[in-house]
């Protein structure tokens, strides 16, 4: 590809999901591809196709799915990671198994959790997302899960956890059992928050955490440090077979790695279950 392409091609301009406009970058998918683990031959025969390819008005999303469908061809792998935020937005299409996909996060840093609980506050009783308990610090978390990837949480959201968390942490300072905690609230979206959601949360001392916020420890980033991915993400598995697990209360590839029996509580033949446990070893889970 001529720098005299590359520089055109600067010049057109993509829609995001969110609807918003911006100019064409390649490296955005260099990043993003190389993140994937894809090696970068290619990522280097990718991009060419892509520069070739691409056309003003062109969206995020195809632009994702034309670099997917190359990479899937050439390398499995990485073409699995690569559909991480796609593999997301698959848990759905209720809240709950982004709940549960929450509450693995803070179990894997070292929580004791509950999804899904009732709890008492000092005015009526509230039902948390996920409540998470760590020597002496408790963790108050409201899950807002969404299927569109250009949905922002507005400041609506953050304001009413604020409330919530504040009554529940009136009852419990009082309560012997809580003697001595820390409490913290937090709202965990696998989409994005409003500038002012943001400008709250940090004002209010709430807890934030987003596809990519903090930036560098949002949600894309502690799932890649953990390798916390959801089961979604797999190419061996069928949608069904993925909700099936789901009901069991399974959301992680680490869950199925660490107990592969799941696969046989669901059907799987022995040959599936083999691709599959070579699918998740790929991804560089260990024993």
């Amino acid at each position: 590809m001529d720098n005299q392409k590359a520089q055109n091609n600067s010049n057109l301009i993509v829609e995001k999901a969110s609807g918003d406009l911006q100019n064409f970058d390649i490296s955005k998918l260099k990043r993003s591809l190389l993140n994937a683990g894809a090696d970068q031959k290619t990522v280097k025969e990718i991009v060419d196709d892509i520069q070739k390819w691409v056309f003003n008005g062109v969206t995020s999303r195809q632009i994702y799915t034309h670099a997917f469908s190359i990479l899937h061809n050439d390398n499995h792998a990485a073409a699995t990671l690569y559909k991480l935020k796609q593999a997301i937005m698959e848990l759905g299409p209720t809240g709950y198994p982004f709940e549960q996909f929450t509450g693995q996060i803070f179990k894997k840093l070292g929580y004791e959790i509950l999804v899904g609980v009732v709890v008492d506050g000092r005015c009526v009783t509230h039902e948390m997302d996920v409540v998470a308990t760590r020597e002496g610090e408790q963790c108050l978390v409201e899950c807002k899960y969404g299927r569109d990837q250009g949905k922002h949480v507005s400041v609506q959201v953050p304001l009413y956890v604020r409330s919530r968390v504040d009554d529940i942490v009136q009852k419990r300072k009082d309560m012997e059992e809580y003697k001595g905690f820390s409490f913290q609230g937090w709202v965990v979206t696998n989409t994005r928050f409003s500038k002012d959601s943001i400008k709250y949360g940090t004002c209010s001392g709430l807890n934030l955490l987003a596809w990519d916020y903090p930036k560098g420890k949002g949600l894309k980033d502690l799932i890649e440090k953990y390798k916390l991915y959801p089961h979604t993400i797999l190419h061996h598995l069928s949608d069904v077979e993925k909700q099936k697990l789901l009901e069991f209360g399974v959301v992680t590839c680490i869950q199925i790695f660490d107990n592969p029996s799941l696969l046989k509580s669901i059907n799987l033949s022995v040959v599936k279950i083999k691709n599959v446990m070579s699918e998740l070893k790929s991804m560089g889970l260990k024993e």
